[in-house]
């Protein structure tokens, strides 16, 4: 007797993107589960950019179909994405330099103060949003130098777990990230990893896009790897080597006829 597989919290089924005559995805599926981290590998211009930006919701699919925990979505815009649970970390951070930690944890979405007259004037409850701050902080082992220090000051590993930690103080279920340890020291870069495989204990499932193929090996539980706009295969890590995964990216080894994420989920 067969133990049925979870379904998954993520899937993107053949998806496809067109951008005039280009063809940007041809045939992209994946499939996420629950606390898990998935790395998404290809060559430049094999479609992650173009993919990671479908699930974000900056653009939309020419063709296809993307459920979350089974249910069909519709992402036409951002907003779409963070009202699914999906939040994206780009390379750019989405920072602000001037700003202390809590303040960025909390750009856009500040609480404001429960006075009533308070409120009136919109004044933010800034007690609260750095208690918040803290706790989402230390529950992943950030340390940063204090939270209300101007960001423009931090480590770019202390930058990039700050805009992890917004993700998870907003309750993103899952979490996008875009070549999180580039530009790193490898002191920084560790620390990132850590944060990252910490994740995994708040129930949050996470894609990795990177050319790191090593810190992919030591962060992924599988790896969903493309070439020239399709999904070519997906490999469990632990059943896997770099040469196997390179020679994926490149051509060298061919790739699954039909990958895992292309097989239809039985009902």
């Amino acid at each position: 007797m067969s133990i049925e597989e979870p379904a998954p919290v993520l899937e993107a089924r053949h998806i496809s993107r067109n951008f005039g005559a280009v063809v940007a995805l041809a045939d992209a599926s994946l499939r996420l589960h629950g606390n898990e981290v998935l790395g998404l590998v290809g060559d430049n211009g094999a479609g992650k950019s173009t993919l990671l930006k479908i699930l974000s919701g900056i653009v939309s699919a020419s063709s296809g179909d993307i459920f979350i925990d089974s249910q069909p979505v519709q992402l036409r815009r951002a907003q779409d994405a963070l009202d699914a649970g999906i939040e994206t970390v780009y390379q750019d951070l989405a920072l602000v330099d001037t700003m202390s930690a809590y303040q960025n944890v909390y750009l856009g979405r500040e609480e404001l103060a429960k006075n009533p007259i308070a409120r009136f004037f919109n004044l933010v409850d800034d007690r609260q949003m750095r208690e918040r701050a803290r706790e989402v902080l230390n529950s992943l082992a950030v340390k940063v130098p204090s939270i209300n220090v101007a960001v423009k000051g931090m480590s770019g590993g202390q930058r990039q777990c700050l805009a992890i930690a917004r993700a998870l103080l907003w309750g993103r279920r899952i979490v996008i990230l875009d070549e999180p340890t580039a530009a790193l020291g490898v002191r920084e870069t560790e620390q990132v990893l850590d944060v990252i495989r910490d994740l995994r204990k708040h129930d949050v499932s996470v894609i990795v896009v990177s050319h790191n193929m090593q810190q992919m090996m030591s962060i992924a539980d599988r790896i969903t790897v493309m070439r020239l706009g399709r999904t070519i295969a997906t490999r469990t890590v632990s059943q896997t080597k770099v040469s196997e995964i390179v020679g994926l990216i490149t051509g060298a080894i061919p790739g699954d006829e039909m990958t895992e994420e292309s097989l239809p989920v039985q009902a």
